[in-house]
């Protein structure tokens, strides 16, 4: 199975680096990195470029104009960049756990996408591990113990590992939660539910528009809890102007039967036969 591990960033250089070097730190590294970028700056293109020179898998900076908050539609050019059979979806404030990829491929199943959770750090602890790029990938348990202690993390629950089993499938039909920090699914099944939906405007949604969509198709949700966590680093919430209307759209969807995106991946289709007929690359902007 070919993974591919998409990082959605947005002009926040110091993060991305520290999110990256935790993939360099992977239990697996037999996977493709896309490094999804929203419009950010030139400091963002020479991490990456940077990375990439080193990382001991492919990378490719998949970015598009800045024009506000336009997350689904770089997941989505993203997603057209590769050919990988298996994609997973974080962020580039998220940084993954040493067997983050390891787990995501091998609770893979047909039938179902994979959703799990996150750590979230306090923002002093935030702002060490960015200033002196602290490998916290790398941490134990003992370590991510006494930053509990200090409650520079909200909780160290979902750090415990549990094994494959039928209790991952006890809530197949679950959608809330569920985000795209975290969150893997079969190329073929982005592909018939046509993406993420792009007429979501600003923060907020377009990630559980997306699994109500599986649900709708049949795809089922395979709980990646206890086994594949991702560290959250602190950020400012984000403008949530756009968030009632975003809400109506996913209160619509939710007493619909849609499946496919109202706007989504088939715009990209000539990136899909542009990405099939060109040469391996490292990098792409």
């Amino acid at each position: 199975m070919r993974a591919a591990v998409i990082v959605t960033t947005y002009n926040r250089p110091d993060a991305l680096a520290v999110v990256l070097e935790g993939y360099c730190g992977q239990t697996d590294q037999d996977f493709g990195l896309v490094v999804a970028d929203d419009g950010s700056g030139e400091e963002t293109r020479d991490v990456v470029r940077q990375f990439a020179r080193r990382a001991p898998f492919s990378v490719e900076h998949i970015w598009h104009e800045d024009r506000g908050f336009r997350a689904a539609a770089i997941r989505n050019r993203a997603v057209a960049s590769t050919s990988a059979d298996y994609v997973i979806f974080t962020d580039g404030d998220c940084v993954p756990s040493r067997h983050f990829v390891q787990v995501h491929k091998q609770l893979a199943e047909p039938g179902y996408f994979l959703g799990s959770n996150r750590v979230l750090l306090s923002a002093e602890l935030t702002a060490r591990v960015v200033r002196e790029r602290i490998p916290i990938h790398a941490w134990s348990g003992i370590e991510w113990a006494r930053c509990w202690s200090r409650r520079e993390v909200n909780r160290v629950l979902p750090l415990m590992r549990l094994p494959d089993g039928p209790f991952r499938k006890w809530s197949p039909n679950r959608w809330s939660g569920i985000k795209t920090c975290n969150l893997s699914a079969w190329r073929t099944d982005l592909v018939h539910v046509n993406g993420l939906d792009e007429s979501y405007e600003g923060w907020g949604l377009e990630d559980s528009d997306l699994v109500i969509r599986f649900l709708h198709a049949g795809v089922k949700h395979k709980n990646a809890r206890f086994a594949a966590t991702v560290f959250h680093l602190w950020h400012p919430e984000q403008d949530r102007m756009r968030l009632p209307d975003n809400q109506k759209r996913l209160d619509d969807l939710l007493r619909s039967s849609a499946v496919r995106a109202a706007v989504g991946l088939e715009q990209h289709h000539g990136a899909f036969l542009d990405h099939q007929s060109a040469t391996p690359r490292r990098t792409t902007t």
